[in-house]
């Protein structure tokens, strides 16, 4: 089966068929990352432009790394580097890196739909890196292949995500891509952070942190979006950290061997304790090794599966 997708920009537009895929050929990659040469000539010749108009550390690092691994040539801009500075408008820029001849352009952006903008104009793919709070369709996909690695399986799983869900692209891509594989979404947070409706997604809201985690296979953490919220929507870090915090205590309501994951960066002490971050339930770390995997194979996928491309 081959990815017939020009880009990547959400969960929702993806079949079960194609994040299978997805997953599997990830799975494949890792590989690479473990030899002692990390690199493959698979997209010799292949040009990655890497957009971050927001700030990133992993994102936009395993990117890089998952472009480099797979020797294609990858570039990096920001917008505080751009002629965005100077009012430049982002059709402009469109049009600009069109007359470049990149073949993936992967795109970061403040506002939701920004992806989908660029990728209406460009002949090349767009994989979207965060567009606002809509999607973070990578991050998603390397949660589910973390969690298939510990778990086993997707389907049937309950899956707990506690903290600022009304802001969080992680969770809502996350929501998509679990339900739509077949496991249970429960999700927690203050009320202040739970968007109307998020029902309608397939998932359920529990009335607490603790109701949430009974019975969780696993609890992923999201960090309070302060850059996203015009006031911050509790009353102190200490309060949010007591009534939404994981701690050992709370980690002993979900099961037995329950797997702990938190897309990073963590606040420690406020929505996660050190000594769950560091614990033995903790696959955050894993986390971050399945992103430069799953980067890796969305740039092999759609740029078409290694078709007319050198091969190892």
């Amino acid at each position: 089966m081959a990815l017939n997708k020009k880009d990547i920009l959400d969960l929702a537009s993806l079949s079960v068929e194609e994040i299978q895929l997805i997953l599997d050929t990830a799975e494949t990659m890792r590989e690479i990352s473990e030899r002692p040469i990390k690199k493959v000539p698979t997209l010799r010749g292949k040009t990655v432009v890497l957009f971050f108009y927001e700030p990133s550390t992993r994102t936009k690092l395993s990117f890089d790394v998952a472009a480099k691994r797979l020797s294609a040539d990858s570039l990096s801009l920001s917008a505080g580097m751009s002629s965005l500075t100077k009012g430049e408008t982002l059709l402009d820029t469109a049009r600009n890196l069109e007359a470049m001849h990149p073949d993936v352009v992967i795109l970061r952006h403040g506002y939701s739909g920004a992806p989908q903008f660029l990728a209406r104009r460009l002949k090349a793919s767009v994989i979207n890196a965060g567009d606002g709070t809509h999607a973070h369709p990578s991050q998603a996909l390397l949660d589910m292949l973390t969690i298939r690695q510990h778990k086993g399986r997707l389907e049937g799983l309950k899956v707990a995500i506690v903290g600022d869900i009304a802001h969080s692209r992680v969770a809502r891509s996350n929501c998509e891509g679990l339900t739509k594989m077949g496991a249970s979404v429960t999700l927690a947070g203050p009320r202040t952070m739970i968007p109307h409706g998020i029902e309608q997604m397939g998932v359920e809201v529990a009335p607490s942190v603790d109701a949430a985690m009974e019975g969780a296979d696993v609890v992923m953490m999201l960090r309070i979006q302060k850059e996203r919220q015009a006031t911050f929507l509790m009353a102190t870090e200490r309060e949010y950290a007591r009534c939404f915090g994981l701690n050992e205590e709370r980690v002993r309501l979900a099961k037995d061997d329950v797997v702990i994951m938190h897309p990073g960066p963590i606040n420690r002490g406020v929505e996660i304790s050190p000594e769950v971050a560091d614990g033995p339930y903790s696959i955050i770390l894993d986390q971050v090794t399945n992103g430069v995997a799953v980067r890796m194979a969305l740039l092999f996928l759609v740029t078409g599966g290694g078709l007319n491309a050198d091969s190892d």
